[in-house]
């Protein structure tokens, strides 16, 4: 190959990295975030609009980020934007989502004429051009339900767009239907800043040791509080550096009995042998047997002195 080509080719491929540009596109205040190629757009910007092409059609997203180091796409080809929106595309999506609401109770009604117990409409959502209504739907039992009957009534008040009944879960319903936060805030942290929901169980409870008790751990949703894992990580790793529970530990006023931890304090209470309860930092501690394996290595004879007492530190046999 001549020098002329191996320049030519390295430049082109030059061209191609700095024209990979990947941003994070959000079609929900607090939805999932898809990432697309915006090469063709290298003056985009965070709070920027633009028109993509999904699964459900041409959607209007906002971009929340520039990814800097990208990882390969899981299909290995990146989505392209499409374009950046116009003020007419964002005037076009709102008005589609006023004739969400409009969509919302005329799927209730059906579902209220066609006498269809345990379903409830959560939701409706327009892609960006109106080729496709979703209608988000939940059930009591949380089965699948046969809704083709409903969905064909709903097409034929909607002709000209393609109507979808997609079942969704109770963390998604309470994320949709927004309001008040068992805890108190007035949103709940799914309808402000999650975006995927990962998996919680009660051993995130018991790690922090917060009560077991449904009101204190479960969310309006009905399900395990999302909130329970935002510092189950710290406090894994706190504990890891602290004596459990019920061991044995030498303190400063005596031996005593570890009753109860606090990790992010890297504290323990311990109770002592004259039945005093006593918090005391980590630092200040020696476990009961660690101090007994080091009493008995210091009374184990070394190689040079046999049985004589020394302190010459050398290997024990």
């Amino acid at each position: 190959m001549s020098q002329s080509k191996k320049k030519k080719g390295i430049a082109v491929a030059e061209k191609s990295v700095q024209q990979l540009l990947i941003v994070g596109i959000r079609f929900q205040k607090a939805g999932k975030v898809y990432h697309f190629d915006a090469g063709e757009f290298s003056n985009i910007q965070v709070g920027d609009f633009a028109v993509v092409e999904t699964s459900r059609g041409q959607q209007l997203g906002e971009v929340i980020q520039i990814v800097d180091d990208p990882q390969p796409p899981p299909d290995g080809n990146w989505k392209t934007i499409l374009r950046l929106a116009t003020p007419r595309d964002l005037v076009l999506r709102q008005l589609w989502q006023k004739k969400e609401l409009e969509a919302i109770n005329n799927s209730r009604a059906k579902v209220a004429e066609m006498k269809i117990e345990g379903v409830k409409i959560v939701a409706t959502e327009f892609s960006f051009d109106g080729s496709r209504l979703s209608v988000f739907y939940s059930t009591e039992t949380g089965e699948k339900v046969d809704l083709r009957a409903l969905r064909t009534a709903i097409q034929r008040t909607y002709p000209r767009s393609r109507v979808e009944m997609r079942q969704i879960g109770p963390r998604d319903v309470a994320r949709l239907l927004g309001g008040m936060g068992a805890c108190g805030l007035e949103k709940r942290c799914c309808s402000m800043f999650l975006s995927d929901f990962s998996p919680i169980s009660i051993k995130m409870a018991k790690e922090q040791g917060i009560s077991l008790s449904p009101t204190e751990i479960t969310g309006m949703c009905g399900r395990l509080r999302c909130c329970l894992i935002y510092e189950y990580d710290q406090y894994v790793e706190a504990r890891k550096l602290l004596p459990k529970r019920g061991r044995r530990v030498m303190t400063p006023q005596g031996e005593g009995k570890v009753v109860d931890v606090f990790p992010l304090k890297d504290t323990i209470v311990v109770n002592l042998d004259q039945g005093i309860n006593l918090e005391l930092a980590r630092d200040a501690l020696q476990p009961v047997d660690e101090q007994e394996a080091t009493r008995k290595e210091s009374q184990t004879p070394c190689k040079r002195h046999g049985k004589r007492g020394c302190n010459c530190n050398q290997e024990k046999d």
